[in-house]
């Protein structure tokens, strides 16, 4: 018999790197396949989305994005039974006919936890509450792993024609919701069609939250580089590629963290802190920056608009950094990540770094 150890937080996620084009980018048509377009809708519920630039640039993306209140995103904390959302009006605007997306707190490792997206109910459940439910689904986690707390997870297409009253497959899920999953928990809920009149959700008294830009200006900070160099293009070395871009990605993480260590003052003793900034020291420069943050229940829809926005709003010799970090699901704290750069002089130009976590 093998022996498994319990996945920690520098084994459960894996970054996957990627240097590209972009194809054109019209106002009126916003790209959903190809990367990075691909990659941000792949992200089910993000839970903050930090955008940083250059200072001089600033005034354009306060001018056309963050100046109108109307493009920030809102969501609303409702406590609901699970079985609420199957019933009456509520199943038929917001599923059948709508389209929203629900998150409900909790760990997948070791509670109950269910989401709603694109119509798809998905549940993590323990051993005993998947016995007792009595629904069909299947064993969740790494194979192997499962011997002492066996997770499942249990999948309905709610938009589905047979899920209906009436139908065996979506009576047993009802009954299951009535006799086992029958416990109020708290929700995130985003609508993302048109509000039905009267409301369905206004009965459970939901709390209304808005995600409002926060601006942190006038960061100066030491600059790296951040244009690949053509030799490693011309000899298509993949371990230089890895290492420019584990670099960069490290230097846009210290930023998103505030860390003093990217900072032009920064005097830290060597001893404490080993870190230097990429590339040749000559190379790097001075300059001020300035990181947008958004932080709620965001969907990937949005943060696909956004970047189209700040795309179309700077010019395309100037350089952005977006990403956009996922709800911490597992017990180590590992969430999906997704971060865009968009090189300077390099128009059309982008790396993608994907942090897939473990599932």
């Amino acid at each position: 018999m093998f022996s498994f150890l319990t996945p920690s937080v520098y084994q459960s996620s894996k970054c996957f790197v990627t240097y590209g084009v972009m194809s054109h980018l019209e106002s009126e048509h916003v790209p959903s396949k190809g990367k990075p377009w691909s990659a941000l809708l792949g992200q089910d519920f993000a839970h903050k989305v930090d955008l940083i630039l250059p200072e001089e640039v600033l005034q354009l993306v306060k001018d056309k994005i963050t100046g109108d209140p109307s493009r920030a995103p809102v969501f609303y904390k409702v406590i609901m039974k699970l079985g609420q959302i199957l019933e009456g009006d509520f199943f038929t605007e917001y599923i059948k006919i709508g389209n929203i997306m629900m998150l409900s707190e909790g760990n997948v490792d070791f509670e109950n936890v269910f989401s709603l997206k694109e119509g798809v109910l998905t549940m993590y459940l323990d051993k005993e509450t998947y016995e007792r439910a009595g629904l069909v689904g299947k064993p969740h986690g790494v194979k192997g792993k499962r011997g002492l707390k066996p997770r499942w997870i249990v999948q309905f297409d709610l938009r589905s024609p047979s899920m209906l009253h009436g139908k065996k497959g979506f009576d047993r899920l009802v009954y299951a919701c009535k006799n086992v999953l029958n416990t109020p928990v708290t929700w995130l809920f985003h609508n993302l069609s048109k509000t039905p009149v009267p409301d369905p959700l206004s009965r459970h008294y939901p709390t209304k939250y808005t995600s409002h830009p926060r601006a942190t200006e006038d960061l100066l900070t030491k600059v790296p580089s951040l244009t690949l160099p053509p030799a490693i293009l011309e000899s298509q070395n993949r371990l230089d590629l890895d290492e420019f871009a584990t670099d960069i990605y490290e230097w846009l993480s210290l930023i998103r963290l505030e860390s003093p260590r990217v900072n032009v003052s920064d005097k830290i003793d060597p001893y404490l802190s080993g870190y230097v900034i990429p590339g040749n020291s000559e190379d790097a420069q001075e300059g001020k920056l300035c990181r947008i943050s958004w932080q709620g229940f965001i969907p990937p829809k949005w943060t696909q608009q956004t970047l189209a926005d700040v795309i179309l709003a700077l010019p395309s010799k100037s350089w952005f950094s977006l990403s956009v970090t996922s709800f911490a699901r597992g017990i180590v704290g590992d969430s999906a990540d997704c971060t865009i750069l968009r090189p300077p002089n390099s128009p059309g130009e982008y790396f993608l770094w994907d942090i897939r976590r473990h599932n």
